[in-house]
């Protein structure tokens, strides 16, 4: 999750309205809007080359960028990329927004280093993000998988006002995501957030009938927990969960993994860096930006930060016996996880990109991922994954302290089960 800025051609800015909204809808609360309001728009940003989703080194980042042919994953049934590729970061969520043309140019030289699952959503930006990686990826659409999510109650102005997935606003939305992509089918579309007030067999069923008419081809899950899985898995067959994973957020190792593994489902970890602290581009010393978004997140406090180092310090000394950086450790912790996990690291940064990609090349040993494993038992991280705010969205199940084994999940129960 990072940055990069250009001058070169037109920029596509996120007002800072529309980023106070964004921080609404997302549970940030109001004084994560007020930060969010301080955000300079594409046009005014100063070039920048630091990332949030990579860190300082530089290993890889000067490898030429030809077409290439990396391993590929399953998720349920689709083939895609050992590696995605996230494109929130385009859109400017976590920090400056990226020249547009500087963002159609990292996402092709993401495919031409042989990624070929590109992740976005609605409401990032909001618009935006779906509008840059439909232009990025019309000439290659072919050969690329395009997920995106709906879920949340988006204004035609870009307003947030909250979570809607309702049938008809899921259809209607989708409409829209086709129209931004410049695609007629969607191939992965995943429910941002559980909806209380919508059973997932209804969103479900929307999902269905959408797939029915060719305009989605896979059906998909964020920070969802067992119990929703597994009821909207009898629906429509779930194809992927999208959860925060990482070195030092093991939430989906609850109950989501084990319910992934057992019913043929793909998982696809977001945050796979720890929103850049892993790469060891987020010292305890370096000032967050008040545009920034980790600067309201309890493990990015200075003090966190600073208690936390020693999760980089184990990843270092791993990666110096690899010629790895920490963030390409982080990447290759996650991928000998299971063969049906497939992170997607962002940055806004092609030399970033390139380091992220040759993370594909670490090979870690089971002793490597028993000193990473026993290191992090040993090392209390201090601060939550997210804000009290956010961390309310997240499905029951789906994150430490909460487990949906005899529950039905966040997601209310279908009408005749209530009445029963």
């Amino acid at each position: 999750m990072s940055h990069e800025i250009t001058k070169n051609g037109p920029a596509l800015p996120t007002q800072p309205g529309r980023r106070k909204a964004i921080a609404a809808g997302l549970g940030l609360g109001l004084g994560a809007a007020s930060l969010l309001n301080a955000v300079p728009t594409a046009a005014q940003a100063q070039q920048s080359g630091q990332s949030a989703g990579a860190g300082a080194a530089t290993t890889g980042a000067n490898r030429p960028q030809q077409a290439a042919s990396i391993s590929r994953r399953k998720l349920g049934s689709l083939e895609v990329s050992a590696l995605g590729f996230g494109c929130m970061n385009v859109a400017g969520m976590y920090n400056h927004p990226i020249d547009r043309q500087e963002a159609i140019r990292l996402i092709r030289a993401a495919y031409e280093r042989g990624v070929t699952l590109f992740d976005t959503a609605e409401v990032y930006g909001p618009f935006l993000g779906e509008d840059v990686v439909g232009e990025a990826l019309a000439p290659m659409r072919e050969q690329v998988i395009i997920a995106t999510k709906f879920g949340f109650d988006i204004t035609p102005d870009g307003q947030v006002r909250g979570l809607n997935s309702r049938p008809d606003n899921i259809k209607r939305v989708t409409e829209a995501s086709l129209r931004r992509l410049r695609t007629d089918r969607i191939d992965l579309q995943y429910q941002h957030r559980v909806d209380p007030q919508v059973p997932i067999e209804e969103v479900a069923g929307a999902v269905q009938e959408l797939i029915r008419e060719g305009k989605v081809r896979h059906f998909g899950l964020s920070s969802a927990g067992a119990a929703t899985i597994r009821r909207a898995h009898q629906v429509q067959r779930v194809t992927a969960v999208q959860n925060e994973y990482s070195v030092w957020t093991r939430d989906p190792e609850l109950e989501a993994l084990q319910a992934c593994e057992e019913l043929g489902i793909g998982f696809v970890p977001w945050s796979p860096q720890g929103m850049g602290y892993l790469t060891g581009g987020v010292t305890p010393i370096k000032k967050l930006g008040a545009e920034d978004l980790r600067a309201v997140m309890p493990r990015f406090t200075q003090q966190a930060r600073r208690a936390n180092w020693p999760v980089v310090e184990l990843l270092q000394k791993v990666g110096s016996r690899k010629q790895a950086t920490p963030g390409q450790v982080a990447l290759a912790w996650l991928l000998a996880r299971k063969p049906w996990i497939v992170p997607i690291p962002g940055t806004t940064s092609r030399g970033h990109m390139a380091q992220n990609m040759d993370a594909l090349e670490v090979q870690l040993t089971p002793a490597d991922i028993k000193q990473i494993d026993d290191g992090i038992a040993r090392i209390r991280v201090q601060g939550a994954r997210s804000n009290e705010a956010m961390l309310a969205q997240i499905d029951v199940g789906a994150k430490l302290g909460t487990s949906s084994r005899g529950g039905h999940g966040a997601s209310a129960l279908p009408r005749s089960a209530r009445q029963s």
